[in-house]
């Protein structure tokens, strides 16, 4: 692994602020460091990608069938068997083509030019020439390139939501926030390559480049963390070997009890492997394609998109979902919620982007602009204001559509800007007041920009009265103590001590209410010729505005069928413990007792301890892209079957470490799209509810369709073995036992794997981890019903033999009846829990017609000319009929009498 990069232990404080690096220390550096780029492992070729799809073990058990069946001159199975093979191994070598381009992705968010201060004078170069010690100069739109600490910053706020998943850009200053600042979010000093300069601007001085860089460290997890099989993968896996040694004991007992008897070597032998190839399901790796496939596409129209098709049936066994809270969870976009104003909390609703919203007092609807503290509260935040709010119209919406959109009382909106004033907009809108009315009642004719020493921005504007005035927002402990008088419901007064202490005892309530709180405040001028160092003295206090990223509406309802799925919601976010906890309550992902965690706390802890109380905990804030790695590891070695969502860069190292890796496709990354095995076309947290619904019935299908094929299976083997060790001639040829595996078995299958969900299943808890595929007693349906199958096939061959002395009629009667007994097996295949007179035949339509074509075909393989010359049958008599439909319902009567399904057996 290369190890391209540099931090600053090794810089040697090289640069300075006026100069930076000289072009022949820059290129040193560069000699010794290497470019500022992600290294990426080798590469898997092509061709090897290709050749490991045959190696799959129940793919050799093909391959071997394969041979066995040509040596025999059974080509047409051969020819079936190969296409099978080459199927399956052309779908398994796309998908897993397509899925290593996460490094490419990551590459994609590096800086692809920087601006550098070298031997005094500020150059443009691109951004893999940059070294440690270079002097970065950043401005707004700028994307970091590199990591680097600040040397000069001036209202320099940062996009850092794909590190750490916080949605409100971070105010960076040249001290850092935490004196152990061991998490990205608290390193305020610092910047990191692939994030974005929002506004202001700044130098930095960079620290890390390449795969020493916080991103470096993220491609370094993503591509050192091993693909796993999934459950399907283990269980088929399992379901194969036991097939093989099950075929070889048959074939063993056979050959040596022919031998015993007499026969000859050669043909016992040759009978052996004839019962071994017809006892393996040679069908079932392309009708689990076909299920995975047709599982993609419901799971498409739902707004998934699959890119690995095991990750249908993992999803459906999923036992915890870890989500990134912003944008997943929530709207990833901010809302006021809470207005202090006149001595009154006052509570306002509806979205983030909808005009349509209600304010209320204690409960009671209350008008916003009657109240006058309101009022001028919701006028300051709108007025000294940056963001643009603009309503929705789309271009392609006819006349009456537009007409329709500019007066619709539920307005849409399209923002632009810093989210916090964006969310002051759209409260303006929802009280009546938007931004066009407020910027037609204020003009502007000055502004002092934030900066991180006042910690607050004013405006000053003029009204159509001619009066002047200065609108100030900011950190409310900031406001409070430039303020001298305060707005309250009965008017204006002076601002007294206890008065303050109200305001920041109330803006504390607040903050632990998980909302970030600005204070407003106003000041009238006397002249447009005001002083800006006084400007902001002698404030009028008006209020507090809280705000919050809120939780998706549907996200809520999603969590809760999650809980009744017996899946654990878990919220992993980069944001701050208050705020997590608060938004995981309203959700009801914390429960009463259940833990949060910080990244400070997971990293005082070794694995082993993270392992004992991983369970407990269902909130983790503050944590890093290594720290969401342990956490998905400690989940698994507890058992548990992990997805994680995510769409930050952030996400990409645990989304590739989970059982199944689920992005969000409107604001996911690329970086976490290619790591992931799903995508969320709509963002929609309830879209995984769909998913994990699909998925149970996806597995429930496959285990449908394996307990009918290796029932029928088993039911021919046992005819043949049978027959054999009792000394009949042979009960049914290969002729005949190919058109059943290929026909009878095959079409019914197929169509079971589009059975509906039975209505309880999204009530039953998830499928253990290492839950074998016969489990829950389905080995015992298989036998048992193989049994029956085989032994009603048998007697109607001795029966018939017996009345007709007719060999060839014989073996159609067990021809026929073979086929029957399967095709009525099929629908007591739909359920594990009912018996057959319980179990609704007709809500499978695509099941009915592949068993009504299956009749049509075997009554034509009886009564056409030209097919019983090729499979050896004659026309069957009345008697012979009344004999075949007798012991075809043999079956599932006595299954139902002795209520095979979960209970005796």
């Amino acid at each position: 692994m290369s190890t391209t990069g540099a931090s600053l232990k090794s810089l040697n404080g090289e640069s300075t602020v006026y100069t930076g690096l000289s072009e022949k220390e820059a290129k040193r550096k560069f000699e010794k460091y290497g470019p500022n780029t992600l290294a990426e492992k080798k590469r898997i070729s092509a061709l090897k990608i290709l050749l490991e799809q045959f190696s799959d073990f129940m793919v050799l058990i093909l391959i071997a069938c394969t041979l066995i069946s040509a040596f025999m001159g059974e080509i047409t199975e051969a020819i079936t068997i190969v296409a099978i093979v080459i199927i399956n191994s052309v779908l398994g070598f796309i998908q897993e083509y397509r899925t290593e381009k996460t490094m490419e992705a990551l590459k994609g968010l590096a800086a692809p030019v920087a601006r550098v201060i070298r031997d005094g004078r500020l150059v443009e170069i691109q951004a893999e020439m940059i070294v440690p010690g270079e002097m970065i100069v950043l401005e707004a739109g700028d994307r970091v390139p590199a990591d680097a600490l600040l040397v000069d910053a001036n209202g320099l706020l940062v996009d850092e939501s794909l590190l750490t998943g916080e949605s409100v850009p971070v105010e960076k200053t040249l001290e850092s926030g935490s004196k152990k600042a061991e998490n990205i979010g608290d390193k305020l000093n610092h910047v990191f390559m692939g994030t974005i300069v929002t506004s202001g601007r700044g130098k930095a001085i960079a620290s890390a480049t390449g795969m020493l860089t916080e991103m470096g460290k993220i491609a370094d997890m993503i591509q050192n963390i091993e693909d796993e099989e999934t459950p399907l993968q283990k269980r088929l896996d399992h379901l194969g070997k036991f097939i093989v040694y099950g075929c070889l004991v048959i074939c063993a007992i056979v050959s040596i009890t022919g031998i015993i008897r007499g026969e000859k070597v050669f043909t016992m032998l040759l009978s052996g492997i004839s019962l071994a190839v017809a006892a393996v399901p040679e069908g079932l790796p392309a009708i689990v394609t076909i299920a995975l496939a047709l599982g993609v596409q419901k799971m498409l129209k739902r707004n998934s998109l699959v890119r690995k098709l095991p990750a249908v049936e993992t999803l459906g066994c999923a036992s915890v979902i870890c989500s990134d809270k912003t944008g997943t969870l929530t709207e990833n976009k901010m809302t006021v919620r809470k207005v202090y104003t006149g001595g009154s909390v006052v509570e306002i609703n509806g979205g983030s982007l909808s005009s349509e919203g209600e304010f209320t007092i204690t409960g009671k609807k209350a008008d916003p602009l009657q109240r006058a503290s309101l009022k001028l509260t919701i006028e300051i935040g709108g007025v000294c204001n940056n963001a643009v709010m603009v309503k929705t119209i789309k271009d392609n919406d006819n006349a009456f559509d537009k007409m329709k959109a500019m007066f619709s009382k539920n307005e849409k909106w399209e923002l632009s800007g810093d989210p916090t004033e964006a969310a002051l907009l759209v409260l303006g809108a929802k009280a009546g007041l938007t931004q066009e009315q407020l910027n037609n009642s204020y003009f502007r004719i000055g502004e002092l920009p934030f900066d991180s020493d006042r910690k607050c921005m004013s405006v000053i504007c003029e009204t159509r009265k001619g009066e002047i005035y200065a609108f100030t927002k900011g950190a409310p402990d900031i406001i409070i103590e430039k303020c001298t008088k305060i707005y309250t419901a009965s008017g204006i007064r002076e601002l007294g001590e206890e008065d303050k202490r109200i305001v920041l005892r109330k803006n504390d309530e607040l903050a632990k209410e998980a909302l970030r709180v600005l204070g407003v405040a106003y000041k009238k001028l006397n002249s447009r010729n005001y002083d800006n160092v006084h400007v902001e003295e002698g404030l009028v206090f008006v209020g507090l505005i809280g705000m919050i990223d809120p939780p998706r509406t549907e996200a809520i309802n999603a969590v809760r069928k999650c809980r009744l799925a017996g899946i654990k919601p878990v919220m992993i976010t980069g944001d701050h413990k208050i705020t997590a906890g608060a938004i995981a309550r309203e959700l009801s992902i914390a429960m009463d007792g259940d833990k949060v965690m910080t990244g400070t706390e997971l990293e005082a802890m070794d694995d082993i301890k993270l392992q004992s109380i991983v369970n407990d905990v269902s909130v983790y804030a503050r944590v890093s892209p290594k720290h969401k790695l342990r956490i998905v590891k400690a989940l698994k070695k507890q058992g548990h079957i992990v997805a994680m969502t995510g769409d930050g860069v952030n996400d990409a190292p645990a989304i590739k470490e989970a059982d199944i890796g689920i992005a969000m496709g409107i604001t996911g990354t690329d970086v976490t799209k290619e790591a992931s095995s799903m995508i969320l076309l709509d963002d929609n947290f309830a879209t995984i509810v769909a998913a994990i619904e699909e998925g149970r019935v996806i597995y429930n299908n496959i285990r449908k369709f394996i307990r009918y094929m290796l029932a029928c299976n088993i039911g021919e083997v046992l005819t043949m073995f049978l027959g054999t060790l009792i000394g009949l001639p042979l009960p049914l040829l290969p002729i005949q036992i190919l058109w059943v595996n290929l026909v009878t078995d095959g079409l019914p299958a197929i169509a079971l794997s589009l059975d509906p969900a039975e209505k309880d299943i999204m009530m039953r808890p998830p499928r253990g981890a290492k839950e074998n595929i016969f489990s829950n007693g389905l080995l015992n349906l298989i036998l048992f019903r193989g049994l029956l199958v085989g032994l009603s096939t048998l007697a109607v061959f001795i029966s018939v033999l017996y009345f007709t002395k007719d060999v060839t009629t014989a073996r159609t009667g067990a021809f026929v009846t073979l086929v029957l007994t399967q095709l009525v097996h099929v629908f007591e295949c739909k359920s594990e829990r009912k018996n057959i007179f319980e179990i609704p035949i007709f809500n499978n339509i695509p099941l009915v017609l592949s068993v009504i074509c299956s009749l049509i075909m075997i009554i034509g393989v009886v009564y056409i000319p030209t097919f019983q010359g090729i499979f050896k049958t004659v026309p069957l008599s009345y008697y012979d009929w009344v004999l075949v439909a007798g012991f075809s319902a043999l079956g599932p009567v006595i299954s139902s009498f002795f209520k095979v399904n979960r209970k005796y057996i």
